[in-house]
């Protein structure tokens, strides 16, 4: 399955670990935006088209993982992957993120999101297992 892995440029170590063992289980990614970093600083055209390809990657994509914490892109991309109902994995190593207070975010608890927390390490795992599951039951 083909998939995209939003985060934010901070976290690129964390994408990638993320990358590589979905790889290994046979999933492709859409878009690798780690591949260019960040573009802030480039010209308007290059963010303009990194907008494009990030946007275009959720869009391809069968499921969509959030590893949290992210920054006002990642939840850009977690919304528009929910807005085309895309299947969402929202990932935090820390349960607190989830709990109710300010920390939280009404959208990881959306009835549609699955939110996982367990270490990184496990992610791909357990992303790939839920996804066998689902098409057992199909």
């Amino acid at each position: 399955m083909k998939y995209y892995i939003a985060t934010s440029l901070s976290r690129s170590a964390e994408h990638n670990l993320v990358r590589d063992a979905l790889k290994e289980l046979g999933h492709a990614i859409c878009y690798d935006w780690t591949s260019h970093g960040s573009v802030k600083s480039v010209s308007l055209e290059r963010l303009q088209e990194v907008a494009i390809s990030e946007l275009a990657g959720v869009f391809e994509a069968d499921f969509v993982i959030v590893l949290l914490p992210g920054g006002s892109g990642t939840h850009l991309e977690l919304g528009f992957a929910m807005g085309h109902n895309k299947k969402v994995f929202v990932h935090s190593e820390d349960p607190f993120l989830f709990e109710l207070g300010p920390q939280t975010n009404a959208f990881y608890h959306h009835p549609d999101l699955i939110r996982l927390c367990c270490p990184l390490v496990e992610v791909a795992s357990v992303v790939h297992s839920h996804l066998c599951s689902l098409a057992i039951e199909a």
